[in-house]
């Protein structure tokens, strides 16, 4: 059995790692050398593809890509891999994209008579490294039963949650609830200054209250050591939470306080920060 992968930087690679790892034959493209580099050099059956269309021969195909428009732009239309795919192979989208996307695709995808599951991921690439990224996995039941084995080589745990608009709005709202919880630690830390607590007192302070979190756990030390190197991009971040909320008035849901956080990271990328961690969003916040 031959894979394919499609987009092998700070997700993807790991993920794609994990299958060469385990001796598998993995076909590797991506607009970064050193990204296709870094990965095929995970052992001796990671190959790398001159062009995208070189991958349509893979019977597993995966793409781990930035932006929904990027997933449509390398699967659909005239060029679009799903033309060049085999009949009765598979592919595996992991990227965040919002249901309508991952609708598109899978009709695209059974159209072709290509089977079709959406995958997002659910932590990061340290994760994604060690195979312990959880996968939440959307499409017809009988192909996440044949392709759960093969999830399970690149993450865990593996997650059924139904049709593909269920897994993609999963991570949205996971990201959503995120981001919000994010930008409410960056106004509670500079509360925290205006009321000259020092930032990693207050922190150690609040792990012991209601206000623990994730995002406080993870992002508040960095935060308080001035530390936003670039782990989960804000720019990212940005179109996550953006995606969510057009999700969310789709549906008539008002989404208040994560639309604040959307206008957070709106003014944090306009201001130059697009490329570090997200949680530099506390640079924004007064």
């Amino acid at each position: 059995m031959i894979f394919g992968f499609i987009g092998v930087g700070r997700m993807g690679g790991g993920l794609a790692r994990n299958l060469i790892r385990a001796g598998k034959e993995v076909i590797v493209y991506d607009l970064n050398s050193e990204a296709i580099q870094k990965t095929i050099a995970a052992g001796t059956t990671g190959k790398a593809a001159n062009k995208v269309k070189h991958v349509a021969m893979a019977d597993i195909v995966f793409t781990s890509l930035p932006l929904p428009r990027d997933v449509e732009d390398v699967m659909l239309g005239e060029e679009g891999l799903l033309n060049f795919m085999k009949e009765g192979s598979t592919y595996i989208d992991v990227s965040t994209v919002d249901p309508k996307t991952a609708r598109k695709l899978s009709d695209a995808a059974e159209a072709k008579k290509i089977h079709f599951l959406e995958c997002p991921l659910g932590k990061t690439p340290v994760h994604a490294e060690k195979a312990e990224e959880p996968i939440f996995v959307g499409g017809r039941k009988e192909v996440y039963e044949k392709m759960k084995d093969i999830l399970k080589i690149i993450g865990s745990p593996v997650i059924y949650l139904g049709e593909v608009e269920s897994s993609a709005a999963f991570k949205l709202i996971s990201n959503l609830i995120g981001m919000t919880n994010l930008a409410v630690l960056a106004e509670g830390i500079r509360l925290g200054e205006k009321a000259g607590i020092e930032i990693k007192t207050l922190l150690e302070l609040l792990n012991d209250t209601g206000a623990k979190s994730f995002q406080m756990e993870v992002r508040g030390p960095w935060i308080a050591n001035g530390d936003f190197a670039n782990r989960f991009g804000l720019d990212l971040a940005l179109k996550d939470v953006r995606l969510g909320c057009k999700m969310a008035e789709t549906w008539g849901n008002d989404a208040k306080s994560m639309k604040v956080a959307l206008d957070y990271f709106r003014a944090a990328s306009a201001k130059g920060f697009g490329k570090e961690d997200c949680c530099a969003i506390y640079k924004v916040i007064k």
